[in-house]
């Protein structure tokens, strides 16, 4: 009996022990990191954007890097790579160190379209970036030439029944938003159109000169052009109107309810990435958001912001359609 009760109080001493050794751990965990997220960043960080300088993408990640480049003193640096879609940039993102100190801005097309688009990928981007922040949301907005005898959409929505088949739409090529938001909407009214992908401002160039009939295209890209009127806005592709035209009607106002093919722009990190470190980047966007969103709406941006765990469950929701929008129109790309 005696043996039994020095048993029972040695295994309740060395419970204690071990209890309070993984209570020390798990405070020392802690500790670490917060210190991490505290001193975070004490180096310039790397912004990779995927696409060519100039574009909605870069505007969008330089004017927050300027911003957080202020806030914490420490440069937050632009890198663009180009190529494939937006993966090559991305997929670099991926296999970086998950240390806060590589990032990308990134939008619709390399998130959400092309793990259905491309067949090949060597990385799976819903898997292999964690998500910051959901920046912005830029709406696409269906373009014709002005000299084409379309003022509204209804009009549009006629004019494409009565040429079935024989209009040709524009985009900067295939699998870009621009792309699908058009095979979305030729299903939603019943009309067959021709595609005719593009590289970049040859597509708006041919609009203008009337070469092609029409296309979606994202209103930072084209703002010059409509307040110039050397393009005419029919409707937008998002489900509520965007604060840069308003006087331009929704698809989805207009008689198909629900219908929203529109850009997006967010930050995202290597998956592995410190959540404190994830936490206090969204924060920091959010408030940078604050005092961009006149520019922004200036620009044809519809700030967002809000949690990493909505930008995830937003991600999860944008793959799922497009996944179902590629998949019938039998876009592929290598």
């Amino acid at each position: 009996m005696f043996c039994f009760d020095i048993a029972i109080l040695t295994s309740r001493k060395l419970y204690a022990l071990a209890l309070g050794a993984v209570v020390v751990t798990l405070g020392a965990v802690s500790s670490h990191a917060q210190s991490v997220a505290s001193d975070y960043p004490n180096k310039p960080v790397k912004v990779v954007v995927s696409f060519t300088a100039g574009g909605t993408t870069d505007v969008i990640a330089r004017s927050v890097s300027q911003v957080l480049s202020e806030k914490f003193k420490q440069s937050f640096i632009i890198e663009n790579k180009p190529g494939s879609g937006g993966n090559i940039g991305n997929e670099y993102v991926a296999r970086a160190p998950a240390d806060g100190y590589t990032l990308t801005v990134a939008s619709v097309g390399p998130i959400a379209v092309n793990p259905t688009l491309f067949k090949n990928l060597r990385y799976n981007p819903l898997t292999d970036l964690t998500p910051v922040v959901l920046i912005a949301d830029v709406p696409n907005v269906l373009l014709v030439n002005p000299k084409l005898p379309i003022n509204t959409f209804a009009e549009f929505v006629a004019y494409a029944k009565s040429k079935n088949g024989k209009l040709n739409y524009a985009s900067t090529g295939v699998g870009t938003s621009a792309h699908l938001s058009s095979v979305m909407l030729m299903d939603q009214i019943g009309v067959e159109a021709q595609h005719i992908p593009y590289k970049g401002a040859e597509a708006l160039n041919d609009l203008i000169a009337g070469r092609v009939d029409f296309m979606f295209a994202t209103i930072p890209s084209v703002i010059g052009q409509i307040k110039a009127g050397k393009l005419k806005p029919l409707a937008v592709s998002s489900l509520n109107r965007s604060r840069s035209i308003p006087d331009t009607p929704t698809v989805a106002e207009s008689g198909y309810p629900g219908f929203s093919a529109g850009s997006w722009f967010g930050m995202l990190a290597p998956t592995g990435t410190p959540p404190e470190i994830i936490d206090k980047l969204n924060k920091s966007v959010n408030e940078a958001m604050i005092g961009l969103t006149e520019r922004f709406v200036a620009e044809g941006a519809d700030p967002v912001g809000k949690s990493p765990e909505y930008f995830k469950e937003f991600i999860q929701t944008e793959y799922k359609k497009w996944k179902t929008v590629v998949e019938s129109s039998g876009a592929s790309a290598r």
